[in-house]
């Protein structure tokens, strides 16, 4: 069983939409992880401040308030800690994430995650960018104030080169094909809004090839132009292929009707295999590889 973790302080500067709103109507509203009575014990408790002082429940919000919500100390739940080194300079670092290990601090994780784990040994890296906590493979960290900076503007023109490698369910027509879906936020039973296929949304790009097809499903690799949240299941899916055992996306690449899914639930076999770009401090190319997982491997498919 996972040790207690020390707890955790939350902090919020608010903004225009919280102007007039009553303290408990924000947080049950904004925050929907938690219900209505779970933050109405909350701050009758003295664990939400708002400019460092317990308040009502009623009290009336306005924008530019500090909001603080002190959480106490809780149980995580247990997941793979190890993690690989597979690249590492003064500038950069790269390691494989196993599947199950949450990338940052986020709803009941704090302690275990990647982040905190990559912390305690170097605690000048910060991550160029996130898995799910159902991906393996290969997450870049930058080392130097100057990487981040030089390598976050390359991400966002698109000169980083991004692999994948999936199960998805079915047959796809064609050996090669693009997927351009918008994503946005839509709808979601528990957590108000997760992100999904949506006309509203921003324009993603992802690439697709096939590269082994199987008994009910087929291997493909995948290079992601854009990197929107959840991005290879949600387009995998709007092409009616779902990644093979996905509990949250359907075809069309939104929310199976009336599920209670949430985004970090596992089960599906996705996989970051390959980094290409520009070192931010030389300029020499690099190429980092993560070896996939057994079920994502070619030729190694025995049948179930």
């Amino acid at each position: 069983m996972s040790p207690l973790n020390g707890g955790f302080e939350y902090r919020e500067r608010l903004g225009p939409a919280a102007a007039g709103l009553a303290l408990l109507d924000y947080l049950s509203e904004r925050y929907r992880h938690s219900t209505r009575e779970e933050w109405r014990a909350r701050i009758r408790a003295g664990r939400v401040l708002i400019q460092g002082k317990p308040v009502a429940l009623q009290v009336v919000l306005s924008p530019g308030q500090l909001l603080t919500w002190r959480r106490p100390p809780w149980q995580e739940q247990e997941v793979p800690l190890q993690f690989a080194i597979l690249y590492i300079d003064d500038h950069l670092l790269a390691v494989a994430k196993p599947s199950g290990l949450p990338t940052v601090p986020g709803g009941d994780f704090l302690e275990n995650t990647l982040l905190w784990r990559i912390k305690q040994r170097f605690p000048e890296a910060d991550p160029l960018h996130r898995l799910g906590r159902g991906t393996s493979g290969l997450v870049l960290f930058a080392r130097t104030g100057a990487a981040r900076r030089n390598l976050s503007a390359d991400w966002r023109e698109g000169r980083v080169v991004k692999i994948y490698r999936a199960l998805v369910s079915g047959f796809p027509e064609h050996d090669e094909f693009t997927v351009d879906v918008p994503i946005g936020p839509v709808r979601h039973e528990v957590l108000g809004a997760v992100y999904a296929a949506s006309p509203r949304g921003k324009a993603a790009r992802s690439r697709v090839r096939v590269l082994e097809r199987r008994a009910a499903d087929s291997l493909v690799e995948i290079a992601i132009e854009t990197g929107r949240p959840h991005q290879i299941r949600i387009h995998m899916a709007a092409a009616g292929h779902p990644l093979t055992g996905d509990l949250l996306y359907s075809g069309g690449g939104i929310p199976i009707d009336g599920t209670r899914a949430l985004p970090g639930d596992g089960g599906y076999l996705l996989h970051s295999a390959r980094l290409e770009f520009a070192h931010p401090a030389g300029g020499q190319k690099i190429e980092i590889n993560c070896p996939p997982p057994p079920l994502l491997r070619m030729g190694q498919y025995r049948g179930r």
